[in-house]
């Protein structure tokens, strides 16, 4: 142990000392924190250390409460299988983490989180990228661009493409290239009992099954993907906004004409409130020729009204991206957090809804009426449909195949009083369909809301190969 190890050690043993104790009391050995240190190809990072208030922390800070007894920034499949011999050898709690972005902090407890951003390679090879779990995503558009590829992902830059590919992955190509574990071909994933395992088609092929929308942290710590890829052509990024006083009559234009949309053009609404008050906007992206695009923004016009703004744009892929994901204004190296980039962490609250079938004229009017309310607020509809729908149910642990668009209600600040309330508005008009990847502690029937009928399998895989329940997720099988 160098110096600073040793100074970091001696710095901590007090803020665990207590823990230590306690499990000594129930007849276990204290954990060797300092022998996992050394064991590490990777950074361990203990309280008292200087980095750990940052390394502690997830994107939201509503969770920086939160004190794990240690944090392994890991670097490489190793130094994973080591950090679960340690936490079951210990009996602690253990949490994956690859960006950070849990929308109810499971990024983060009060045992090991195994952090996996610094596996973030991204190689590409005769159409298929090989990509470490810990890729933001950003990364992943910029690296594949110099290909002339991309995957369909999604749209925050400092998402990690684990977390995202684990659950699904809604997004911005959904529509004309599928969910991105649509295009996933194997994962490395170590599992509870430490072994590194490839997982493919014919390879665990019930584990790869469930690797594609089971959600992160259920059974095991994905270390790599393999995914096919797609052109990364130009596209068209647009832009619409329509006066609130015509919000009802654009949202039944929207969700009557987004779904069914040939697969090039993908779209969100929003409804959101904030300082200046209501509004109304649509922004979205389209792979195909401009004079195409204007007799598909024609016909929603049609129905909805003329909007009081509209803007177009053609532009690369990656551009479109930065883009979509509110960094068109900075470097591909400032679209992440600081203080390496320039992008800030964000407090909020979100739950959100599957739509099976339009909303009808009172879900209209109850929506309109949700956002209307006090507050600062959003509510946004990204369509579904296209390639998503061409897939079965139960084809990959992703079940909504058949939904028309995803609701996802986000709250500023920790509001959780308007966002229960306009969510259980919408839910006699939506069901209980829920996305994962937006997880929502509220839920008491998540099996089903997340996973539909594919929820007894995903079970199975669980049994068989996490028996001892070593990952142990609020909402985990």
């Amino acid at each position: 142990m160098d110096r600073r190890d040793f100074l970091h050690a001696a710095a901590a043993a007090p803020l665990l000392g207590a823990l230590d104790r306690q499990a000594r009391d129930r007849g276990g050995a204290a954990p060797d924190w300092a022998g996992l240190r050394r064991r590490l190809a990777g950074t361990l990072v203990l309280p008292g250390d200087a980095r750990y208030g940052t390394a502690r922390r997830l994107f939201n800070p509503v969770y920086d409460t939160v004190r794990p007894r240690g944090v392994a920034y890991c670097a490489a499949a190793a130094d994973v299988s080591r950090c679960l011999a340690f936490v079951r050898e210990h009996r602690l709690p253990v949490t994956a983490r690859s960006g950070g972005h849990s929308y109810p902090g499971w990024s983060t407890g009060t045992g090991l989180v195994v952090d996996v951003s610094r596996m973030d390679a991204v190689r590409y090879r005769d159409g298929r990228a090989t990509i470490g779990a810990g890729a933001k995503l950003i990364d992943v558009y910029a690296k594949l661009a110099r290909h002339g590829v991309s995957i369909p992902a999604g749209t925050c830059p400092t998402v990690g493409l684990s977390g995202l590919a684990l659950g699904g992955g809604i997004g911005v190509m959904s529509r004309m290239y599928g969910l991105t574990c649509d295009m996933m071909e194997s994962v490395d994933i170590v599992t509870a009992d430490g072994r590194l395992l490839t997982c493919d088609e014919r390879r665990h092929p019930d584990l790869f099954w469930a690797c594609r929308g089971g959600g992160g942290g259920n059974f095991g710590v994905a270390v790599s993907f393999t995914f096919r890829t797609h052109p990364a052509r130009d596209l068209h990024v647009f832009f619409l906004s329509w006066p609130w006083s015509t919000a009802a009559a654009t949202v039944r234009a929207w969700q009557a004409w987004a779904p069914g949309a040939p697969d090039e053009l993908w779209s969100s609404l929003a409804l959101s409130r904030g300082a200046g008050g209501p509004e109304v906007r649509l922004s979205g992206v389209h792979l195909g020729g401009r004079a195409v695009l204007d007799r598909l923004l024609g016909s929603l016009v049609a129905r909805a009204g003329r909007p009081s703004s509209r803007s177009v744009t053609r532009t690369s892929h990656l551009e479109a991206m930065k883009v979509m994901g509110g960094c068109s204004s900075l470097s591909v190296a400032q679209c992440h957090p600081a203080p390496h980039g320039r992008l800030g962490r964000a407090v909020y609250v979100a739950k959100s809804h599957l739509a099976y079938r339009p909303l009808p004229p009172d879900g209209v009017r109850a929506l309109v009426a949700g956002v209307a309310r006090p507050g600062r607020h959003m509510v946004m509809l990204d369509a579904l449909g296209g390639a998503v729908a061409r897939v079965r149910p139960d084809a990959t642990a992703f079940p909504h195949r058949a939904a028309l668009f995803s609701v996802q209600y986000n709250a500023d600040g920790r509001d959780r009083t308007w966002l229960r309330r306009v969510h259980a508005d919408l839910a006699p008009h939506l069901g209980d369909h829920a996305y994962v990847n937006y997880a929502d502690p509220d839920l008491t029937s998540w099996r089903t809301a997340y996973y539909g009928a594919n929820a007894a399998r995903l079970a199975q895989v669980k049994t068989a190969y996490d028996p001892a329940r070593v990952f142990r997720l609020p909402q985990g099988f």
